[in-house]
């Protein structure tokens, strides 16, 4: 069964073309993972599967029944954990919760217990009392999830739920993600972590100019990319180098720094590591390891793309 399934959809402001004609489908009982650089038109599609914004054209259907038909029966349906943090700093984390879960039309004693038990399974049922405004980065981040999942929806969006936070709090999302999807939810994930999408998703979308350019499991999107290489080189004085000549080398598809390590992008079949270290070595840079790395989906993006997914 389809949980989602959006059908030539696009989305138009004025001129600009966001989204293009897309089509997908998410299944019940997965971990979608969405994927696409700033200004691809991720954001652009779940405002639309929200009710946020409405289609130039093109149709979405949420559990069977179409959005535009049946807009109520959607939002009962769908959790949405926005990237910005949405909750009330003046009230309580109870409270917080109990709100939004009324939003979905829960009381008495419903409303009660899911917005304890919503609390729980996020870890801040010792904090209920307490105000958000004295919580960490992370506790806020955990709090929102809190106010998504109360009124049990079918379908869970997960837009960023880890940026700006430490990795125990990371983690700790990243494990209620995977309880949550155990309990019966399909969830949508978006991340600018390309790891957190290796590791918990399992089927991957990644979008472009707001198209689809690659579909499948994170196998089936290393796979098109075998004709590639990556060859990371640990520099001691990288911030000295000017990558541009590397970027003309033979076979070079994309070169980046991080971290003190020079990440490229080549093509397989060509042999350009000695000009590498040779161009490197002319530049005066002192060299502290070499490694060639097994293709990921960073690479998966970059090559595809042209561009990191942070960009």
């Amino acid at each position: 069964m389809n949980v989602l399934e959006i059908r030539n959809l696009t989305k138009k402001f004025g001129e600009v073309t966001a989204v293009d004609n897309l089509s997908l489908n998410v299944r019940e009982g997965e971990i979608f993972g969405f994927l696409g650089a700033n200004g691809a038109g991720k954001s652009t599609v779940i405002h639309m599967v929200a009710s946020l914004l409405r289609a130039t054209q093109g149709s979405i259907e949420v559990l069977g029944k179409d959005l535009a038909k049946h807009r109520r029966f959607a939002k009962l349906n769908i959790g949405i954990v926005p990237q910005d943090i949405a909750i009330y700093e003046e009230m309580t984390a109870y409270e917080n919760v109990s709100f939004f879960a009324g939003l979905y039309g829960l009381r008495g004693n419903e409303l009660r217990e899911r917005s304890e038990e919503a609390l729980e399974f996020v870890g801040l049922g010792d904090k209920r009392k307490e105000f958000p405004k004295n919580f960490s980065g992370g506790m806020k981040r955990r709090l929102n999830i809190a106010c998504a999942i109360a009124h049990r929806p079918k379908l869970i969006i997960m837009d960023e739920p880890t940026v700006g936070i430490d990795p125990h709090s990371r983690n700790y999302i990243l494990e209620s993600v995977r309880k949550l999807n155990a309990m019966g939810c399909t969830i949508i994930y978006t991340s600018h972590y390309m790891e957190e999408v290796e590791e918990i998703c399992t089927r991957i979308v990644i979008l472009d100019h707001g198209k689809i350019i690659a579909e499948g499991t994170k196998d089936q999107l290393k796979s098109i990319i075998t004709d590639t290489k990556e060859i990371w080189i640990g520099v001691r004085n990288a911030e000295e180098l000017n990558l541009e000549p590397y970027r003309q080398l033979p076979g070079i598809m994309t070169v980046k720094m991080a971290d003190g390590v020079l990440q490229i992008v080549s093509r397989a079949e060509i042999g350009n590591l000695n000009l590498i270290l040779q161009r490197l070595l002319q530049d005066g840079a002192e060299i502290r390891s070499v490694d060639e790395q097994a293709p990921n989906l960073e690479t998966v993006f970059l090559t595809l793309t042209g561009r990191n997914l942070r960009d």
